[in-house]
């Protein structure tokens, strides 16, 4: 019943894609779990009639921001005006099942030393694909981590919960007196790997990291960006070198930035010429001139 269910926030950015965001919050208002708020955060959209959201859902929060502030703060932005107890931030392209709330409240509210629980998510193209069901350690030479069970079936086989290395950004779910613990999302990924800095930073204040399988979402994944756009080159390729700037041990972090300097980059760099993909080469470029002008990326 309602007044036994901690209130949860769920948080969604929309940017230029009102109608997907639309289709997503259908799926919302047909959660079994009542007691929510819906926090919609439209990061500036250019090309986008982002009021058309409060029309078809009145009992929205729609904040508009005047300027884009990327993945973490646009969802910082929603924390700010959140009220639950918890918070679940899920990305616009996806589609909520009806029971998917329950088991990740239950989850925290078992076990206060959880900082973060994602869902299973699966592709909602085919959704007997797994997208998402826990993750591998970053690697320290390549800085890349592997989503356990990708492109696999949904067989059973990955619907063993417990701990894991890091947090799905598409889906997650954070207690706020964690946020209120740790801090929000650090603001300088804008887009890509923020989820897992925040996921360390979780971790390093003595929390854990979890993955429920008894909830899933279903995840049409990169509409806004690209499944591979210049833009998500560039921030991928920058973000990579900041996480691990942010994240890795001095020895770690000096054997990281051998490997790309003479292994990831030259090879990026003869792939892009020798496929003619000059705009990725161009973006590829400039993310890692970025990070050799930028110095003042401190820990968190």
């Amino acid at each position: 019943m309602k007044k036994h269910q901690p209130l949860v926030s769920i948080i969604t950015i929309n940017y230029n894609e009102s109608a997907v965001t639309l289709a997503m919050l259908k799926t919302v208002r047909e959660l079994y779990y009542k007691n929510i708020e819906v926090i919609v955060v439209d990061n500036a959209s250019p090309n986008d009639r982002p009021d058309v959201i409060k029309e078809h859902y009145p009992e929205v929060t729609l904040i508009k921001s005047p300027e884009n502030l990327g993945f973490a703060g646009g969802n910082n932005l929603g924390v700010k005006a959140a009220k639950g107890e918890f918070l679940f931030f899920v990305n616009n392209d996806t589609e909520l099942p009806p029971d998917c709330l329950a088991p990740l409240v239950n989850t925290l509210v078992k076990d206060r030393t959880i900082g973060m629980v994602s869902p299973k998510i699966k592709f909602y193209w085919n959704p007997e694909l797994i997208q998402y069901a826990g993750y591998t350690p970053m690697n320290q030479w390549t800085i890349r981590n592997n989503s356990i069970g990708y492109h696999q079936k949904d067989d059973g086989s990955f619907d063993v919960e417990g701990e894991t290395e890091s947090i799905h950004g598409a889906a997650m779910m954070v207690p706020k007196h964690v946020v209120k613990t740790v801090g929000m999302m650090t603001e300088v990924y804008f887009l890509y790997y923020e989820e897992h800095d925040w996921a360390q930073m979780i971790k390093r204040a003595g929390y854990k990291i979890y993955y429920q399988p008894q909830s899933y979402i279903l995840h049409k994944e990169s509409l806004s960006t690209g499944k591979f756009s210049p833009l998500k080159t560039y921030y991928i390729t920058r973000n990579r070198i900041v996480f691990a700037r942010r994240n890795f041990k001095p020895i770690q972090l000096f054997v990281s930035l051998l490997f790309q300097a003479f292994v990831s980059i030259p090879k990026n760099i003869i792939t892009f010429l020798f496929k003619r993909q000059f705009e990725h080469l161009s973006a590829y470029l400039r993310a890692i001139k970025w990070n050799l002008s930028h110095n003042q990326i401190l820990k968190s």
